[in-house]
């Protein structure tokens, strides 16, 4: 009996020294590792990246941008069901340990020993998760380990479960580019969080082990056994029902992915002046991560119109000069759906496709269209064909050669076997087809609210998978006589009216010795001698604006082109005057604004406010001060008023006489065309020399519209190819279709304008036995002239110039039409 007693004791004093002594390794081990443990503090100051979200001025998604494709989702908005999905994935004991599962350590040790030959199990709780993910390294080590053992029971004294697991939800990487539940939410499913079925929750659940392994397209039948497995967790912890675990097995994964990048189609252009501005204010950090809400001026409805309108008109024009061949070519035997599939396409294009020519003859071609890529990587096993016909090929007319601008009489003599074209449906769901090709001409389109600068439609080009340069906004061009009405604008300030009469008829320019003499010409070559300002806007005279600018001095419409902002340095040669100049279509259209609005300055903006990922507006493009906002409650006080500070850039009587003149354009000038419109319109053609830019800027009360059209590469479009030939077709049907559902609103009328009958021909007042008369607009203080008089019959003036100035005279001498 005693040498039991003393065995026992030996015992205790040995389990005590092995006890004291393991309790001083672990001692050791936790002070040696916690020495230069990462601050597990940062955590209360956690901010994710999260993706910037532009939207529409209705609040529709029109983009995305990120590194990490992410959206921070508050734990208190994260459903149940979802919270219960994941610890029964991940950690089913999550709100009872303290950060280490040892019963989890105990029962993986065992299933890893009694499963030698599988993958071995993992015990890591939710919360060393966190501690890996945002403090620690993916090493695989002892040392890694043991701090992130420590780390999770710091983390769990210091924060409360819900704020662990709402930073485990939102950092997470679900693959598919997606990080944190949120993200990973809409891009599988198209859905929020809030809307997700007990089948999707548990899908979610699944990925974060291992993303790539269950992906949903590279590997569905693994993706959907994890899944299960999830629900099957989810019932044995007394989440869900067997019922409800049993209807949920049976759902296929109805994967349903949500595009990146641009959301509506055609706003490619804007999104990216978007993307542009943000990056220039906020850096690339506050673009890509900092989860701006952006608020933007889009209105996808005309942004719809601008896309559609302006590629017509280009296709138009394109097609006019006949078919230049296809694209590609390949074998179009045996299987031509991997060739073709392997080819790239515009994809900002649709309904046009690629398709491969099969075979070719009189009134038909059988063709093979492109097929699908799936999200796995590859080519869609399925394989389309359809029918070109006769009809859809008729505009395809010689370009080259002796044929050049006769109309073929076969499909055979366009297109033949193995040929890749551009193919559009001759209506929805047909299997006919017509031939289509890229334009080679370009061109851009800039609609905009002339009271507040806010661009409402914006298209830089035809295709923007083809070229990412905006035509609207960086496309630096020669605007011809569509820079005129700022010279009238400058006339009509500064002591002309409208009636007042200016010589058309030739003038030399002498330029100085050795540099010669400048005979600026009309359009046509002809001159209608002693004509009205009016007259001179809406017919473009070239010589009469050369007079006019003559008269008043270079200097000053210098000064106006800047006070406009469509042209920031305008150099003071009288060839400016026939728009020789250079600049955008967006700066045109925001100089037109003030016309339209009465001569206030508008700035332009594609951004209506920006707020951060708190929700605080950070940006606001309206400045203006509310005065007697401040109130919180009502009680009969007086109607609160809005400051309106902007300069005054032009009288807004000399605006409305500008938007009479230009009225006049459309009534009875370069641009009649454009009264197919229907409604008041007013605005003004643009060409310049060779015709290589045509430009047509106009707008409605309400609404501005700038459109341009040229080769980026300058050349001649032809001759004859003028703005009112070329781009006043884009703009009236643009506005044609914007309008369609608007009254006829006419121009405001200023208060103090008088509108006096004059005889257009002679700018007096006109008698009772004129046959033509006008209703002009003058000011107070001013009337049609008693007597008759023209400006402009002096002889010729010289203008010395040096030789650096001649070189930019000849260079572009100016609009035509």
């Amino acid at each position: 009996m005693r040498l039991l007693v003393r065995f026992l004791g030996f015992l205790f004093t040995a389990a005590t020294v092995v006890a004291l002594t393991a309790a001083g390794f672990v001692g050791f081990f936790a002070w040696k590792y916690s020495r230069d443990l990462p601050d597990y503090e940062q955590l209360a100051n956690y901010e994710p990246p999260i993706m910037t979200r532009l939207h529409a001025d209705d609040g529709r998604l029109i983009a995305e941008y990120a590194k990490e494709r992410r959206l921070f989702v508050p734990i208190q908005s994260v459903p149940k069901r979802l919270i219960n999905a994941f610890t029964s994935a991940e950690d089913k004991n999550f709100y009872e340990h303290g950060g280490i599962d040892f019963g989890g350590i105990i029962r993986a040790a065992v299933s890893n020993f009694q499963n030698q030959d599988r993958r071995p199990q993992g015990a890591s709780t939710i919360t060393q998760q966190v501690a890996k993910n945002f403090l620690l390294s993916n090493e695989q080590n002892y040392e890694r380990k043991i701090k992130e053992a420590l780390l999770s029971l710091r983390i769990e004294q210091t924060y409360s479960k819900d704020r662990i697991l709402e930073l485990y939800l939102n950092e997470i990487f679900f693959g598919l580019g997606a990080y944190g539940v949120g993200a990973a939410s809409l891009v599988y499913f198209d859905k929020g969080v809030d809307e997700l079925t007990l089948a999707q929750a548990a899908y979610l659940a699944a990925l974060p082990k291992a993303p790539n392994n269950y992906n949903p397209f590279k590997y569905k039948d693994r993706a959907i056994e994890r899944r299960n497995w999830v629900i099957d967790r989810m019932v044995e912890n007394g989440e869900a029902t067997p019922e409800e675990g049993a209807a949920a097995k049976k759902e296929g994964l109805d994967i349903k992915p949500r595009a990146t990048g641009t959301q509506l189609p055609a706003s490619e252009y804007f999104n990216e002046e978007v993307r542009r501005v943000l990056y220039e204010r906020y850096g690339e950090k506050g673009l890509y991560e900092g989860g701006l809400s952006v608020r933007t001026t889009l209105d996808p409805d005309l942004q719809m119109l601008a896309r559609k309108s302006l590629s017509n008109g280009l296709v138009r024009f394109d097609e006019q000069r006949g078919w230049r061949g296809p694209e590609k070519e390949i074998d179009p035997k045996g299987d031509w759906g991997v060739a073709l599939g392997a080819l790239p396409a515009y994809n900002d294009i649709k309904p046009w496709r690629l398709a491969v020519v099969l075979d070719s003859g009189a009134n038909e071609a059988a063709i093979g269209l492109q097929p699908a890529h799936e999200r796995s990587g590859g080519v869609s096993r399925e394989r389309v064909t359809g029918r070109l016909t006769l009809e859809g090929v008729r505009w395809a007319k010689w370009a080259k050669g002796p044929d050049r601008g006769r109309p073929v009489k076969t499909v055979a003599q366009v297109v033949k076997p193995g040929d890749v074209v551009y193919v559009e449906p001759v209506s929805e769901g047909s299997s006919d087809y017509r031939l289509r090709q890229t334009p080679e001409i370009s061109g851009g389109l800039v609609a905009m609210d002339p009271f507040t600068g806010r661009v409402l439609a914006l298209a830089g080009g035809f295709s923007y998978d083809e070229s990412q340069f905006n035509r609207a906004t960086q496309a630096l061009r020669q605007p011809g006589s569509s820079f005129k009405p700022f010279i009238y604008a400058a006339a009509l300030d500064n002591g002309y009216t409208p009636s007042s009469v200016v010589l058309d008829g030739p003038i030399e320019i002498d330029q100085g010795a050795g540099i010669g003499v400048w005979r600026p010409e009309n359009y046509g070559k002809k001159f209608y001698g002693p004509q009205t300002l009016r007259f001179g806007i809406e017919k473009s005279r070239n010589v009469m604006t050369v007079r006019l600018a003559q008269d008043m001095g270079m200097p000053l419409i210098s000064e106006y082109a800047r006070r406009f902002g469509a042209m920031d340095d305008l150099p003071p040669y009288l060839s400016m005057a026939l728009g020789a100049g250079e600049t955008t279509v967006l700066k045109m259209t925001a100089a037109y604004a003030m016309f339209a609005n009465g001569g206030k300055r508008v700035t332009p903006t594609v951004i209506d406010r920006v707020q951060d990922r708190t929700g605080k507006t950070i940006y606001r493009h309206d400045d203006r001060q509310c005065i007697g906002c401040t109130a919180t409650a009502w009680a009969n006080q007086d109607e609160p008023t809005l400051m309106d500070a902007r300069e005054q850039v032009l009288d807004p009587m000399t605006a409305y006489q500008i938007t009479s003149m230009l009225e006049g354009v459309v009534l009875r000038g370069t641009a009649t065309g454009v009264k197919a419109v229907g409604k008041p319109v007013a605005g003004k053609t643009g060409t310049t020399n060779d015709y290589k830019d045509a430009w047509f800027v106009g707008f409605s009360p309400d609404l501005v519209v700038g459109v341009y059209l040229g080769y980026d590469k300058p050349r001649t479009m032809g001759e004859g190819e003028t703005g009112g030939e070329v781009a006043a077709p884009v703009f009236t049907d643009f506005m044609k279709a914007a309008l369609h559902d608007k009254p006829a609103t006419p121009f405001r009328v200023p208060p103090g304008i008088k509108l006096i009958r004059i005889n257009p021909s002679s700018g007096m007042r006109a008698s009772a036995g004129d046959s033509k008369v006008i209703l002009e607009a003058f000011k107070p203080g001013t009337a049609p002239p008693d007597s008759y008089s023209i400006i402009g019959q002096a002889a010729p003036s010289n203008q010395n110039v040096t030789p650096d100035q001649d070189r930019a005279v000849r260079s572009g001498t100016g609009g035509l039409y």
